[in-house]
């Protein structure tokens, strides 16, 4: 055992034992090769089922790396542009003056259709034509490419017909034929995942919240009108089997060790398989867009499709990091200047990345 994977180790049970985590993995790549693979606690409370190395998690937004990922990899291999409008591909979206959004757009955060309807139920969220359709009919927040707001749903039913549409497959099947099968990974990462296998995933519970802060909020947030509080992060949503069952790439069922080397095939090589070329790696991690976020706020730097800086740390900080954190408090990410890729799964969800925090900066040190 190496001094880095007992140090992480440690740290994860330590953060088990105390209560603030119930179960968790670890994974790092560096240079192509997995250095730290370690879990602590159980996946499911009810039955004490272990977390091993292939449990799956459903993780909220850090589905939309793998995401990007795909759409990268469409355009390597010319189906179309990071300029193409979205509506060459997908015609009917260009209603109500949405024909200039182009794919940079979409995967830059700035397309300006970062919501959706407020009527919108779980089982709307399931139906792909349903929300298809909502993007069809939706309206511009803003003018494209001119402000940067997170596109928390939208992001994965954007990206995901713009692939369906060029390539005439659902973005699950391109998932697993292009990343997760040629990754070796092909149990341990999905968007719709089957339902013969939700015995495998992690079971998600919310930790204790203070809901007195969300009282104070202003109600006319944008972030209220970008989608109804029944469609907000939760265990109770990222339990539901029809939820788990169906493609909703703004998130993604994964273990920790098949994003990690996702992200490791993203830098280079990992066992003979590299995703992208390094001149498209470097054009997919500078930052496209920056900004205060409309939608919620925050200063935010995005790439096409990755976040930069990190969860932890800004852009200016870090600005070879590049990745998607999750509401819940996972994340997985890598960084250019050291061949690193990172991730964390974990199945109680919290409102900070302190956990990611902690191990990251054990990872960095090491």
């Amino acid at each position: 055992m190496s001094d880095l994977q007992k140090q992480v180790q440690q740290a994860a049970d330590r953060l088990v034992e105390s209560g603030e985590e119930r179960g968790l993995q670890v994974a790092v790549y560096r240079d192509g090769v997995q250095i730290v693979d370690v879990v602590a606690g159980v996946a499911d409370p009810e039955t004490g089922r272990p977390v091993t190395p292939d449990t799956p998690f459903y993780n909220y937004s850090i589905g939309k790396g793998a995401t990007a990922t795909i759409a990268h990899l469409l355009v390597e291999r010319g189906l179309f542009g990071y300029d193409t409008p979205v509506a060459e591909l997908w015609p009917e979206f260009a209603r109500h003056g949405k024909q200039g959004v182009t794919v940079r757009h979409v995967l830059s955060h700035t397309a300006g259709v970062p919501g959706v309807p407020l009527d919108t139920t779980p089982e709307d969220a399931c139906d792909w034509g349903k929300m298809v359709a909502a993007l069809e009919d939706a309206k511009l927040w803003w003018e494209p490419g001119t402000k940067v707001g997170y596109h928390a749903y939208t992001f994965g039913y954007l990206v995901g017909e713009i692939v369906r549409r060029a390539t005439g497959k659902p973005i699950s099947q391109v998932l697993l034929e292009d990343v997760a099968g040629p990754l070796g990974v092909a149990g341990e990462l999905y968007f719709g995942m089957p339902e013969k296998e939700h015995a495998r995933l992690a079971r998600l519970e919310d930790a204790p919240m203070d809901m007195s802060a969300f009282g104070e909020m202003p109600a006319d947030l944008p972030m209220f009108k970008a989608g109804p509080m029944e469609l907000m992060p939760g265990a109770e949503l990222g339990n539901r089997p029809d939820y788990l069952s169906v493609d909703i790439p703004a998130g993604g069922k994964t273990s920790a060790r098949a994003i990690a080397r996702m992200y490791a095939a993203l830098l280079g090589e990992v066992d003979g398989v590299r995703l992208i070329t390094e001149e498209r790696l470097r054009e997919a991690t500078a930052v496209v867009s920056s900004g205060i976020d409309e939608v919620f706020g925050m200063p935010s730097a995005w790439g096409l499709g990755y976040g930069i800086g990190g969860p932890t740390s800004m852009a200016e900080e870090r600005p070879t990091v590049f990745g998607v954190p999750g509401a819940g408090g996972s994340a997985a990410y890598a960084d250019r200047a050291t061949g690193t890729a990172f991730a964390l799964t974990k199945n109680r969800l919290t409102t900070d990345f302190a956990a990611v925090g902690l191990i990251g900066d054990i990872v960095a040190r090491g």
